[in-house]
């Protein structure tokens, strides 16, 4: 097996395992059932799109796919800075429904 061969195996199982986490993501973020599970399901799709940039640069050979990516990063850390802005103040809005959260004695 030469060097190519190899690297185009590796590429393409690479691509197969980020699409397999990216199905799992969707999965979650469709059956939820909270909304920090969602929020965590779509930061985690973020970053496998992101992966699949970076892999697909490889694959083949144009680094832009990479400006892509950084992009895309920051893109996704701003949306979930931003949903966990949204998800506190809900939060605070709502109260604790349970009757006393952590830290209140």
């Amino acid at each position: 097996m030469t060097a190519t061969e190899f690297l185009d195996f590796a590429v393409n199982l690479t691509l197969g395992m980020i699409l397999l986490g990216l199905v799992v993501a969707f999965v979650r973020l469709a059956i939820g059932p909270t909304l920090a599970d969602r929020v965590v399901a779509l930061d985690m799709m973020t970053i496998t799109i992101i992966a699949f940039c970076g892999v697909y640069a490889v694959a083949v050979r144009e680094p832009s796919f990479l400006d892509v990516a950084i992009v895309l990063a920051l893109v996704g850390f701003l949306a979930t800075v931003a949903l966990a802005r949204y998800a506190e103040r809900r939060f605070e809005r709502d109260g604790d429904k349970n009757g006393g959260g952590a830290g209140h004695d």
